[in-house]
């Protein structure tokens, strides 16, 4: 299996610097990840890195909490768009998730694919924060919204992507939406598991390790 097409190759922590940000493009480029995935900081220089290469530019709003304002995440996100990215992957506002306020979930997601356009927007769920019931209606909500992919986790929360998770989605978006998978992707192996499920993208900051068959320890888990 070709894992290196389904792969967001991602640097997203707070220490990223503008080597480390040219060297992610870098490694994109030899192994032809799908995409890198970046801070909106960094979009402009990835974007110019990978100027005239097929690896697509990913940028994260609402990054990690999703409790920004929606006008907060619109107006990222059109930035974004602007500095050259080709996919917006969006935190859905778990707080209002939980406090039942579906109606401003929906809202907040939708919002910001009007202000993208045709652009892919991935919507991440932080499922780790979820139950069972709450994956399947943010699941439901994402494509609703106007979601091209709905995404398990940001890498930062308590926990990761499971199986149990990547099946309550796809269950609920059946062929409406795509799935991602992020979160503790770190070989070869987990990430084929995830794509013979179904996923169509991992999202990893382990991309290189998982490519080479290679062991790569990082210190935080996207």
């Amino acid at each position: 299996m070709d894992l290196n097409q389904y792969i967001d190759h991602t640097l997203l922590k707070a220490t990223a610097t503008v080597s480390d940000i040219e060297k992610l493009c870098d490694e994109a480029k030899e192994h032809s990840f799908k995409a890198v995935c970046v801070n909106s900081c960094y979009v402009y220089l990835a974007a110019n890195e990978l100027k005239n290469h097929p690896t697509l530019v990913a940028a994260v709003v609402g990054f990690p909490l999703g409790a920004m304002a929606t006008a907060s995440k619109v107006a990222d996100a059109k930035k974004c768009i602007e500095d050259g990215a080709d996919e917006i992957d969006m935190v859905i506002n778990i707080g209002f998730l939980k406090s039942g306020l579906h109606k401003r979930v929906e809202e907040d997601i939708s919002e910001v694919k009007k202000a993208i356009g045709g652009h892919t927007l991935k919507v991440i769920l932080e499922t780790c924060y979820l139950t069972d019931e709450e994956i399947t209606l943010s699941s439901t909500i994402s494509v609703k919204a106007g979601a091209d992919y709905v995404k398990t986790s940001t890498g930062f929360g308590t926990g990761n992507a499971t199986s149990n998770s990547v099946k309550l989605m796809k269950d609920a978006v059946g062929e409406k939406a795509k799935i991602k998978a992020s979160g503790g992707i770190r070989d070869n192996r987990t990430a084929a598991h995830y794509i013979n499920m179904g996923v169509q993208r991992i999202g990893t900051s382990s991309g290189v390790a998982i490519v080479t068959q290679t062991t790569e320890t990082n210190e935080h888990s996207y």
